[in-house]
């Protein structure tokens, strides 16, 4: 082979590589308050995975929930799994928020100050065109809650609670509805202004309420299911596009960043809501990447498969002129069997009811009391 030749199989082996990744990010894995389900590597830890598919982050998940991983899984892949989870088998949450948002391609931007992500296990995500999907059992064994069912209705008041909670303020507009002015401060130190009169800003705080109303359906299906006899394992997955909106309108002027910055502190306070509502018994899995090839949107797929239904042994047809002989064997089997069965059990009442009282009985022959 020449080198001109040579020169051309490497373009060729490249070209089909970036084919094959279709897009990157990244995922943080984040622990429960108080257990330890995710390990904890330190920064010179050379076991550490530099990245992870697609498959790689659900089957993590299926674990997470207490479910076995695709059988499809590679060796090197299980390793992968290996390095990010505990191993005890019998120590698993049974409940996992997944949560992907897109629009930011840089992690570092918003993993600052004392938030969920900046102790959490994060790692590079790669994906490719083919989804990837998560194998669930039937809905009585994982009960499942999405993230992406819109708010019906917003109002003034639901935004002044929202100021209240993040500690902010709402002006409200008293001749026009979803007019007014929200003010955030940041953990940067800086105050993030929000008016409801423009479009993008009124549909990112839109999509912040929305977000925060399905997390708390979310709890109040945990506090119902605690409650009965069953206790499913629980999934809350969703993605969100909010920061494309203020994106798209802003580019890279400071808003677009602030609401990164506010997305990243209402995720911190709805873990922490759920952590104490799962007591601990939850884990986080976050992923971030700038947009996604696929046509469903979405790196992870939910897709439950049925159980087989079950199949009942079925007595071997006996030909019909044997059929009367071995009826009248089995009668006759059973009722000397009964008969004598009456018989031990009269004859032992009898023996037990007359035995005499001395002590060298048939209880105490083997007991010697001088």
């Amino acid at each position: 082979m020449d080198f001109h030749s040579f020169n051309l199989l490497v373009i060729f082996f490249l070209l089909c590589s970036r084919a094959g990744a279709e897009g990157t990010g990244s995922v943080f894995f984040v622990d429960g308050s108080g257990n330890q389900f995710i390990r904890n590597p330190s920064p010179n830890d050379v076991d550490k995975p530099d990245s992870m598919v697609a498959m790689e982050v659900g089957a993590a998940v299926s674990v997470l929930l207490g479910l076995a991983p695709p059988s499809t899984l590679s060796a090197a892949s299980s390793s992968k799994l290996n390095e990010v989870l505990q191993p005890n088998p019998f120590n698993r949450p049974r409940a996992v928020f997944m949560l992907e948002v897109r629009g930011i391609d840089d992690p570092s931007l918003v993993v600052k100050g004392d938030s969920i992500l900046s102790d959490a296990y994060g790692s590079k995500i790669v994906f490719y065109s083919k989804e990837a999907e998560i194998q669930l059992p039937d809905e009585d064994e994982v009960a499942v809650v999405s993230l992406d069912e819109p708010l019906a209705d917003c109002t003034d008041r639901e935004i002044s609670d929202f100021a209240t909670w993040m500690g902010g303020s709402y002006v409200v507009d008293m001749l026009e509805p979803l007019n007014g002015e929200l003010t955030i401060p940041l953990g940067s130190g800086a105050n993030a202004k929000f008016h409801m009169s423009k479009k993008a800003d009124r549909e990112f705080i839109v999509s912040l309420l929305s977000l925060i109303h399905n997390f708390r359906r979310a709890i109040e299906l945990h506090e119902d299911l605690s409650q009965g006899t069953q206790h499913p394992a629980e999934l809350v997955t969703g993605h969100y596009d909010g920061i494309k909106v203020l994106q798209e309108q802003y580019g890279t002027e400071a808003i677009a960043q602030h609401g990164k910055e506010l997305l990243l502190a209402t995720l911190t306070k709805i873990s922490n809501s759920l952590q104490n509502a799962h007591k601990g018994h939850i884990v986080g899995v976050i992923s971030f990447y700038k947009s996604s090839p696929l046509e469903s949107g979405k790196m992870l797929n939910l897709r439950f498969i049925p159980r087989p239904s079950a199949r009942w042994l079925e007595e071997t047809k006996v030909p019909h002129d044997l059929k009367v002989e071995v009826v009248l064997v089995r009668r006759t089997l059973a009722w000397i069997t009964g008969i004598i069965l009456i018989i031990a059990t009269l004859l032992g009442v009898y023996f037990l009811l007359n035995m005499p009282l001395t002590r060298d009985t048939l209880l105490y022959s083997n007991v010697k009391l001088d």
